[in-house]
């Protein structure tokens, strides 16, 4: 998801997305534990996007 996709997003809607992403990239984790992923980078690209929805998170919260 990019910047531009977030900032049109509601603040209720970028907390379940976040919510979404982190128990995706959970259970990403946990399959990469058990048996290799086919393309273990989705493990990194799936950090990234949580980082930027809480940066966005943070940032409409400070603006409020």
């Amino acid at each position: 998801m990019k910047t531009k996709e977030m900032k049109e997003l509601s603040l209720e809607d970028l907390r379940e997305k976040l919510e979404e992403m982190s128990s995706q990239n959970e259970n990403l984790v946990l399959t990469h534990a058990v048996s290799q992923l086919e393309n273990p980078i989705q493990i990194r690209e799936g950090r990234r996007t949580i980082a930027r929805l809480k940066t966005e998170i943070r940032n409409r919260e400070l603006k409020a």
